[in-house]
């Protein structure tokens, strides 16, 4: 029997990091995932303060130590002078994938004109995808419901594990060319 894929979920929030205030976006994406996925996963959450050399440093963590294929961020996107969340994830991202933003804001867009304001983006580090979504639970879901059937694809691309989807919430895109690897 295969383990659990690892999942990284961060937390950014001063407020949470403190203790002053509950955290409810961490809570939020592991419900959406547990959700969508299949797959069996083993979250691993971190909540940090809205601080770039302490958020780079988690991800980069989660990525290259505890080899998370996901890692789906919280808090911290918009204009705000303390939002920094997507500063840091494009310091230690190989790529940024601009796609993941673009529809993410398009659906939130939506919902409330303020999407515009979001500065939320998505990337790779080595065999991980990092995603940054709002710290808004609703908008966690909407955000999550319009890229996530590209995520199991976007994973198999950098040699990460097969994810499967619940289809009746979720159904991944993959090309027909596309093929299980490892143990079935």
């Amino acid at each position: 029997m295969e383990a659990p894929v690892k999942i990284g979920i961060v937390t950014v929030s001063d407020r949470a990091s403190k203790g002053v205030y509950e955290d409810k976006g961490g809570p939020a994406i592991l419900a959406e995932l547990t959700r969508i996925l299949k797959t069996p996963f083993e979250p691993v959450t971190k909540v940090v303060p809205d601080e770039r050399p302490q958020i780079a440093a988690t991800l980069r963590t989660l990525a290259d130590r505890e080899k998370c294929c996901l890692i789906v961020t919280t808090g911290g996107t918009g204009p705000a002078l303390r939002d920094v969340t997507p500063d840091a994830t494009a310091e230690i991202c190989d790529k940024v994938l601009d796609g993941f933003a673009e529809q993410m804001r398009a659906v939130s867009l939506k919902v409330v004109p303020t999407a515009i304001l979001s500065r939320q983006i998505a990337g790779t580090r080595g065999k991980s995808l990092i995603i940054n979504l709002p710290g808004n639970p609703p908008a966690i879901k909407d955000c999550l419901d319009a890229v996530f059937a590209a995520v199991p694809y976007c994973i198999d691309l950098l040699e990460g594990p097969w994810l499967e989807t619940h289809e009746d919430q979720c159904k991944a895109f993959r090309p027909k060319h596309a093929v299980k690897k490892g143990p079935a």
